[in-house]
């Protein structure tokens, strides 16, 4: 590396090669030559972090006699790595010039080793700080849906989860502090995320297999909510917020602070949301059922309800931490789309509305060791009890539970050779339990144990990282139901409907099942800095999943996708009848290439990344043109009604396997035009489809935009426009959905009032109140997104 070999230069010119040190002091300049203060200077490999003073001065000292990397870090700016050789006894001193970078390059802590937008061979992104804040809404997927590779499933505004690269689901793991968020939302889409983005320091995506760090579930991307709830530091800080939203009367207030003393960290956070239903830019409502319904210019059933509140405590000891935290998390909302029926009144007794429960305990300790083999120790442990009941009548209809324990040790070695990394071990137990008339997955344990091996090497100009990893899975159910049901097409005649209705039984074969699983994860990446200021990054990867319990396992409605689904373990006969499968259940496995350039400095950067992802034995439904009464009761059928009415059927979906092929690209444009103005650019594209011909369903279309902002001492003002395309690839079964533009504008000023720094803000969303329908939505004929609105808060910071 060029900088490597100048940096070389400086310091054989300031000291002869005879003169020995333990201690590098020195400063961080910028290109200007003006000082850097509060630049974070690491030692790879170690604990190590100094921070510069006003001046840009820092001090390392009470080194070994060996080759150090350094990594300076500074927000606004490239990061930087220099090796410094230590074998002297004497202060060696050194300078850094950092270049201005217009793409913000932050560190994930979704990860034992280093990795950043700017840095790693493997694709990821962070939404922190003000942008956080300025995007951030009710649900996971609406927060993140502005970065690129990343889209949601917007579901109603009450539900959401990330979709990266078009993969969603049991494919892509959510995480929160690197544990499982431990809910049941990868089962529907109906089922909100446990987790809140108001009181998160910064979201961290992993686009691409992530299986290497957290396993098979990861196979499509992670999703980390980072927060200080068990408190590294024992410095007094904090923030709050208030705001109220005009589109659904939403009113919300959080706060987070931490303090303590020199031995004790102490951590406490709250928030509050309330919200009733939202107003959409059209003049109709449309129902479940197809129906307009003039008057009406809400989606009905969306209002929601949320409160929660964390406090955690450290010891802070000079070789690490550890601390735990414990959290209460509330919600109740409204299932919009979540009908039996006609819904045409709109009344009380038809809404149904989920009521949402989670505890959750972690664990987190960091342990600096002086030993010959090891530096580092990261623990995490986590235990969450989940659970939610959809009510509908006042009467609880179905209840899903979840309850995880989880434990992760990483075990970072010292500096072997010049590579950096360790030793992962991961255990997690899921026992997941739906019960209720629309219970359509069975009780299960889900237990897992694995070893990961993750090393990274600088190589001159190029870096490289490699892992594995190996788990063993295990999955029980020991009561798995094969219902007689009576699925049938609806071009039948009526005397066979009748016909099949007179042999309709009761019958229920139950089943014990045991299934084990061996995944693999292969990963390996190299990132090239083949000029200043530029950088080439390739990742290779072969990647394994274990089915989750709903894919092999379902048999029953699925109201929250409008569809009676039935798992891998079955299929149908010869003769259309549901029964036990005769194919091998066996592992999904994605093969995955990314690669990237990357612009990293200057007044324009850039990342460009495009990927090809192929999954054999790829787990997805199909339509099997059946029908299946949902066997959902509203009381006794009325005198009248036609005998051969279908509205209380749902269609008959089979999970099965096949071989897909995903491939797409990410681009992200910074242009810094002045000291205050900066435009943004990005596009995002996935093209999903069988191997052997056909368009997955939901896949989101092309979309692009772009973003002005200006920021000054005391103002901030932002401007958003994204394009989505029509979307006519589509599955059987599936349509076509235009597209549309969404304007997006906020403004937001900084002042002081009692030596309290605040923030008073404006934002406005969908200025043009365009009718905008969620291709990746279940609901996107009866939910479309909100229409105009405007939102005005005050966040306040100590």
């Amino acid at each position: 590396m060029k900088k490597r070999s100048q940096l070389a230069l400086l310091i054989a010119a300031l000291l002869p090669a005879s003169v020995l040190a333990k201690t590098i002091q020195g400063t961080v300049v910028n290109t200007q030559g003006s000082t850097i203060s509060n630049a974070v200077i690491e030692l790879e490999g170690s604990d190590i972090k100094v921070t510069t003073d006003k001046n840009g001065h820092f001090v390392i000292a009470k080194l070994n006699n060996e080759l150090k990397e350094l990594h300076i870090v500074a927000p606004g700016y490239a990061h930087l790595h220099r090796d410094i050789t230590i074998d002297t006894d004497e202060t060696r001193s050194v300078s850094f010039t950092l270049q201005r970078s217009p793409i913000e390059v932050i560190d994930i802590e979704a990860t034992p080793i280093h990795m950043s937008a700017m840095e790693s061979a493997s694709p990821v992104s962070v939404l922190s700080s003000e942008q956080l804040r300025r995007q951030q809404a009710a649900t996971l997927g609406d927060s993140l849906e502005k970065l690129p590779g990343v889209n949601t499933n917007f579901h109603g505004k009450v539900a959401s989860t990330p979709i990266i690269r078009g993969l969603s689901g049991p494919r892509v793991l959510i995480t929160q502090n690197g544990l499982d968020v431990s809910d049941v939302s990868r089962v529907g889409p109906d089922h909100s995320v446990a987790s809140e983005a108001s009181t998160a320091q910064q979201i961290e995506v992993l686009r691409g297999p992530a299986t290497l760090f957290y396993g098979s579930g990861a196979i499509g991307g992670v999703v980390n909510i980072v927060d200080n709830r068990v408190p590294t530091d024992s410095t007094t800080r904090g923030e709050w917020n208030v705001e109220h939203n005009s589109v659904d009367n939403q009113k919300v207030a959080s706060f987070n602070a931490t303090t303590g003393t020199d031995s004790f960290a102490f951590y406490a956070d709250a928030f509050w949301r309330e919200a009733d239903d939202y107003e959409v830019p059209v003049a109709a409502d449309i129902d479940s059922n197809g129906e307009e319904h003039h008057g009406d210019y809400t989606v009905e059933n969306s209002n929601e309800e949320s409160d929660g509140f964390t406090v955690g405590a450290s010891y802070l000891m000079d070789n690490g931490f550890i601390g735990i935290a414990v959290e209460q998390f509330n919600r109740q909302y409204g299932i919009p789309g979540h009908s039996h029926g006609d819904e045409s009144e709109h009344s009380d007794e038809e809404s149904v509305f989920a009521d949402l429960e989670q505890t959750k305990v972690q664990l987190l300790g960091e342990f600096n060791l002086n030993n010959k083999w090891l530096n580092k120790v990261n623990l995490r442990a986590g235990h969450t009890d989940y659970e939610h009941a959809e009510i509908e009548g006042g009467a609880v209809g179905t209840t899903f539970k979840n309850e995880t324990n989880e434990l992760r040790i990483d075990l970072l070695h010292n500096q072997f050779s010049e590579w950096n990394g360790g030793f992962s071990f991961h255990y997690k137990n899921s026992d997941v339990e739906a019960q209720g008339e629309e219970a359509f997955t069975p009780p299960s344990e889900t237990e897992s144990f694995a070893v990961a091996l993750m090393e990274e090497r600088h190589f001159g100009d190029f870096l490289v990282q490699l892992g594995g990893r190996i788990e063993r899975v295990e999955l029980n159910a020991s009561n798995v139901l094969l219902p007689s049901i009576d699925a049938h097409a609806h071009n039948e005649s009526d005397e066979h409907d009748d016909h099949n209705h007179e042999e309709e039984t009761n019958f229920t074969r139950v089943f014990d099942v045991e299934h084990e699983f061996t995944p693999v994860s292969l990963s390996a990446g190299v990132v090239w800095n083949f000029t200043p200021n530029y950088n080439l990054g390739l990742s290779v990867s072969r990647s394994e999943r274990a089915p989750s319990a709903s894919e092999l396992l379902s048999f029953g409605p699925h109201i929250g996708t409008g569809t009676y689904e039935v798992g891998a373990l079955f299929d149908l006969d010869e003769d259309g009848h549901l029964g036990l499968s005769e194919q091998t259940i066996d592992l999904e496995t994605a093969n995955n290439i990314d690669l990237t350039l990357r612009k990293t400095q200057g007044d324009v950067g850039f990342i460009l990344n495009a990927f090809y992802n192929q999954v054999d034995n790829y787990y997805y439904q199909i339509d099997t043109g059946l029908f299946a009464e949902s066997g959902h009761d509203h009381g006794d059928e009325e005198e009248g009604v036609d005998e051969h009415d279908h509205s209380s059927e749902l269609p008959v979906y089979l999970f099965k396997t096949d071989d897909v092929i995903l491939h797409g690209f990410e681009a992200q444009i910074a242009w810094q035009l002045t000291d205050e103005f900066k435009l943004d650019l990005f596009s995002d594209y996935v093209r999903a489809r069988l191997k052997d011909g056909g368009d997955l369903p939901r896949t989101p279309p092309l979309r692009f935009g772009s973003e002005l902002s200006y920021n000054s001492e005391k103002l901030s003002a932002h401007i958003h426009v994204t394009r989505y395309q029509d979307q006519d690839r589509t599955a059987p079964e599936e349509t076509a959905t235009d597209g549309y533009t969404l304007i997006d504008a906020s403004v937001s000023y900084a002042l002081s009032i009692l030596n309290q720094d605040l923030s008073l803000y404006l934002k406005g969303t969908n200025l043009t109140d365009t009718e905008a329908r969620v291709h990746s939505s279940f609901l996107k004929e009866i939910a479309p997104r909100p229409g105009r609105s405007f939102a005005l808060g005050i966040r306040g910071y100590f």
